[in-house]
């Protein structure tokens, strides 16, 4: 089920997965731009197609998806907030039936290969979130919700992660482990302070891919908890636009197969179940 920032609706309906890219072929920097969108709709006018069948007053689907990928075409900028707030605005402008919109979207990310200036192959895993919720107000469309993130962060430590005194008991077979290499997957996304701020370019998903990068880089951790923690602190010390930080980590350390003391390894993938770690931090 979704949910909207403005409150529970009795109905709501879109189109998700919608794939688009915009391709600048003149020159110009980033000149790859690719997302998955999806737009969510509600109002009082689509209920009569719930409660009789009546679709006179409904956009399709359908619609809704060649509306997103023909109106990327002109959106002139990159950011991915500033496009989810472009399509929301534009839709209910288009549609005056439609109370609110609410449009997410993931970046599908591509950067150049070295050496050339045309080619390109995709990045990753990391991808930029972003989710817009507008609402009319009177005349004027209202920001309900601006929420910014980055999902499929893949962390590998080859040393320096420990995990131990925990609770022992009847159902503890986990030994303390001292030197672990760690391997943990992490997503999180962030409000701001303002919701404008946003729409204000790209520069601070860059500043957070690095946060992450170097605090997990950074210090020797006693739990993944503590990892999660200081990515949050150190967010809201660098960022003073970013009010709260929401942070999932899953622990995804690989199964031993065999070792030679700290010297050598052999792993595989982790069984399916794996330990989820979640955290809200904010402003005072």
């Amino acid at each position: 089920m979704n949910s909207f920032a403005s409150g529970p609706k009795r109905n709501y309906y879109g189109k998700g997965d919608v794939i688009v890219y915009r391709l600048f072929r003149d020159g110009r920097p980033n000149p790859v731009f690719g997302a998955t969108v999806k737009l969510l709709i509600y109002g009082d006018a689509f209920w009569q197609t719930y409660t009789t069948g009546d679709n006179s007053g409904l956009v399709a689907t359908d619609s809704m998806k060649n509306f997103i990928q023909r109106e990327t075409m002109n959106f002139p900028g990159d950011n991915l907030e500033w496009y989810c707030h472009f399509l929301a605005a534009k839709f209910l402008n288009r549609y005056p039936q439609a109370e609110g919109a609410q449009v997410s979207a993931t970046e599908i990310r591509y950067s150049a290969i070295a050496g050339s200036e045309l080619a390109y192959a995709p990045a990753g895993p990391a991808s930029a979130t972003a989710l817009i919720e507008l609402s009319r107000s009177g005349s004027d469309l209202q920001v309900i919700e601006a929420r910014s993130g980055m999902t499929g962060f893949r962390l590998l430590r080859l040393k320096g992660s420990a995990f131990t005194g925990f609770v022992r008991d009847e159902y503890t077979t986990l030994p303390d482990i001292h030197d672990r290499p760690l391997h943990m997957w992490l997503d999180l996304d962030w409000t701001f302070m303002e919701p404008g701020v946003a729409c204000g370019g790209a520069a601070i998903t860059s500043k957070v891919r690095a946060i992450v990068e170097n605090v997990f880089a950074g210090f020797e951790s006693g739990s993944i908890q503590q990892i999660i923690y200081q990515i949050g602190r150190k967010m809201l010390a660098d960022i003073p636009s970013i009010g709260e930080i929401r942070l999932e980590a899953n622990n995804r350390t690989w199964d031993t197969i065999a070792e030679e003391g700290m010297t050598v390894g052999i792993y595989t993938d982790a069984r399916p179940p794996y330990g989820c770690l979640g955290l809200m931090v904010r402003r005072d």
